[in-house]
């Protein structure tokens, strides 16, 4: 009888490894949905040829990935998604815009992993994997402890972008003293900041310094004086940091609005958010020192020039985001020895990715940032 037992046991096991085995062969499909036709195409082309680069790099044959058009409409998206989801996809990566997963919440057993960095108001089976808020401004409160920096002013634009960076402010707790949300209309722009640093009141207390000091009479009278008419302005300024939540020559318009008021990178710090390394700044040296968080410019400079070599074409953020999102995902279902779940996006875990650190925990991704400043016509790393 117990000769029985150990021959059922062992049959049982031999049952299993063998199952085990046919698993371990079978493919992993992860689906992967972009804009592969119309006039985004461009961006699906360059992802498709960093998702091959990442294939390569990996080197396990039992992943497939299954590529599928969008047409950048949350429609198609929906559309090609069932499809894979019939074929027993259940993880994609994508969709490249925000405005594509509205519909995707249909398909409740696929996790998505979308290039996005929106975090609010996504279906609760979209991950985000941009570069979001929360992770920017988790990398500029860094800065700013380091730096005894608690009297930030944020500048933030009257746009679509504010909720998400109302939220991270709300997530991250970063200590700062006044929001101020601006119009990037150059007529509204110059006057609001012109209030906000309070430059009138600073440039009429410099006209009655300079009217008292001329009513004295004192040894250096005329020396004073023409040091207070040098100046633009004469006050404090009742703030430490500026956080300009802009990009591009928007930044450029808040920045130079600033300077006009005297309010100037040398008496306090500009900082903004992930500026993916715009040269054009470097150029600005009326601005400099401006610091921001941003990824990991050694790696994104070597995924740039892999790229260049192996497609003649230049990469971009999405397909330096789209090598690591595969990297990513291979990791997570390797380290469920290959079984898909949703259980790995939920549990908290770390992959260290070319664009820095993903975190993951409860179905969201943040990134562990480096932070840089641009002076002296350089991106210089900070931490």
């Amino acid at each position: 009888m117990k000769t029985l037992i150990k021959l059922l046991i062992f049959s049982t096991l031999g049952v299993c490894l063998f199952n085990q085995n046919i698993l371990a062969s079978e493919k992993i499909k992860i689906g992967l949905i972009i804009p592969l036709s119309g006039e985004n195409s461009f961006i699906g082309e360059r992802i498709i040829k960093a998702t091959r680069m990442a294939i390569n790099k990996i080197n396990d044959d039992r992943i497939e990935i299954i590529p599928r058009d969008t047409k950048s409409n949350p429609i198609d998206a929906l559309k090609v998604s069932k499809e894979l989801y019939k074929n027993n996809v259940r993880i994609i990566i994508g969709p490249v815009f925000n405005e594509s997963t509205k519909y995707l919440d249909d398909l409740k057993e696929v996790t998505f992993i979308s290039f996005t960095n929106k975090l609010i108001d996504n279906p609760k089976n979209v991950i985000s994997a941009g570069v979001n808020a929360v992770s920017q401004l988790q990398t500029i409160k860094k800065f700013n402890e380091k730096n005894s920096l608690s009297e930030s002013f944020f500048l933030i634009p009257r746009s679509q972008f504010k909720k998400e960076i109302e939220e991270a402010i709300y997530k991250t707790k970063i200590k700062h003293k006044e929001v101020f949300y601006y119009d990037r209309e150059p007529t509204k722009l110059t006057k609001q900041i012109e209030d906000l640093t309070k430059y009138q009141i600073r440039k009429d207390n410099l006209k009655y310094e300079i009217k008292r000091i001329e009513s004295l009479s004192f040894k250096d009278k005329e020396k004073k004086i023409q040091n207070l008419k040098k100046k633009d302005t004469l006050g404090k300024i009742n703030f430490d940091s500026v956080i300009i939540a802009d990009f591009d020559e928007n930044l450029k318009s808040i920045a130079t609005s600033l300077l006009y008021t005297d309010v100037s990178p040398k008496r306090i710090k500009y900082i903004t958010l992930n500026q993916w390394f715009d040269e054009s700044l470097l150029k600005e040296n009326s601005l400099h020192p401006i610091y921001f968080p941003s990824v990991n410019k050694s790696n994104y400079e070597l995924f740039m020039n892999d790229f260049k070599y192996a497609y003649g074409l230049d990469g971009d953020q999405l397909s330096f985001l789209s090598y690591d999102l595969i990297g990513l995902v291979y990791f997570l279902i390797y380290e469920n020895n290959f079984k898909i779940s949703k259980k790995i996006f939920y549990k908290k875990n770390k992959f260290k990715g070319k664009i820095g650190i993903f975190e993951i925990n409860k179905n969201t991704i943040t990134h562990q940032l480096n932070f840089y400043s641009i002076e002296d016509n350089k991106f210089k790393k900070i931490f």
